[in-house]
């Protein structure tokens, strides 16, 4: 759910307050309450008529009036009433609190309930916390200053600043979110970005290739090829000392990010190209599994081909290539020689005795 949506959601609730607020002015407490629920009870109809529900803020705000207003009448004194507003904002203060900063996302929660089927992508979850946490000090704010000005400023400063303020400073938090998304796709405007995956593979999302190497939530797609001639010995390529990722370490042939709308087998058949020269060759898949390394995370699609020789890899990809046995590898293992990654699926193929079948059968 959008942080629009949400707040379609609440502010409606509220508008029984502001019809009192106004219908008070021209005719007195009495008649402000009458009034005021009355709007309440219409707008409860109209909705339950439209979608079929019943509109808990709105039912929430009209009982929060009449008795605030009853006390307020019995005891003739409006401070009561006044608290009102001030009241609703430690309410949602609490559930914005809870749901922006800590693991249990109330807001996130209550939407999965009512919107059936619907779930949250981990790019839509970042997005709902930093709303919910700027909302949250919205709100807190909005709240203390009404709080002061029941007990310290005139009526009318009340009613500005809890009415009118507060659509005011929404307009404002608005804005903001306009200017701050067109900034942020300028940013990334020439950037690649990436699919966002569960860790069955199915895409939930997309994002930008830099956010995804900040954020180890977002789990993305990579290819990796193993290529092995007939001897089993395994070519590896040396990682150039640029990367942020175990910069000057043996490592897969070939590995690469899948970019957005492109499919497994063309980012392998890219990414083989770019990096190690062959365009003509046949891969079997072999297995799938996540690998979080130090900036990022991982689904990684990891596949194997035969080839004899390697002779155009790209040096502007790879520092350095070659052919590596068994042997050599294994005695090896474990001295920062390798990739910790290559390491792990030196593993695999061992245990699945990849390295010792007939490799016309791959």
């Amino acid at each position: 759910m959008k942080k629009t949506d949400i707040l379609k959601k609440i502010l409606p609730g509220l508008l029984p307050l502001f019809v009192f607020i106004i219908a008070d002015e021209i005719w007195g407490t009495n008649i402000g309450l009458i009034v005021a629920v009355a709007f309440g009870v219409l707008q409860m109809i109209y909705v339950f008529i439209k979608e079929k529900r019943i509109d808990k803020f709105t039912f929430l705000d009209i009982g929060l009036i009449v008795i605030l207003g009853l006390v307020s009448i019995i005891l003739e004194n409006d401070i009561f009433f006044k608290l009102k507003p001030a009241l609703i904002g430690v309410i949602l203060c609490t559930i914005l609190g809870i749901s922006g900063f800590s693991r249990f996302n109330i807001i996130a929660t209550m939407s999965g309930r009512y919107m059936k089927g619907f779930s949250f992508n981990e790019i839509q979850l970042i997005q709902i916390i930093r709303s919910i946490r700027i909302l949250f000090y919205i709100f807190s704010l909005h709240t203390l200053l009404v709080f002061y000005s029941a007990f310290y400023m005139s009526k009318e400063a009340w009613v500005f600043i809890s009415g009118g303020l507060f659509y005011i400073i929404f307009g404002v938090y608005f804005i903001y979110e306009l200017i701050y998304k067109k900034i942020k796709n300028l940013k990334y405007k020439d950037e690649e970005w990436l699919p966002i995956v569960d860790e069955n593979g199915n895409v939930k999302g997309k994002a930008p290739r830099s956010l995804c190497h900040k954020n180890k939530k977002l789990l993305h797609p990579v290819i990796h090829l193993h290529v092995i001639n007939s001897k089993n010995q395994i070519f590896l390529q040396k990682r150039p000392m640029f990367k942020k990722v175990q910069p000057g370490k043996w490592d897969t042939a070939v590995g690469g990010h899948i970019s957005i709308d492109e499919t497994l087998e063309e980012a392998l058949k890219r990414e083989t190209l770019e990096e190690i020269g062959i365009s003509n060759f046949e891969a079997k898949f072999l297995t799938k599994y996540k690998w979080e390394s130090e900036i990022e995370n991982e689904l990684v699609f990891m596949f194997i081909t035969k080839k004899e020789k390697i002779e155009n890899f790209n040096l502007n990809e790879i520092d350095d290539g070659k052919f590596w046995s068994i042997n050599q590898i294994e005695i090896n293992l474990g001295k920062e020689i390798f990739t910790p990654n290559f390491e792990y699926e030196f593993d695999i193929l061992l245990k699945r005795n990849i390295l010792n079948i007939k490799l016309s059968a791959i």
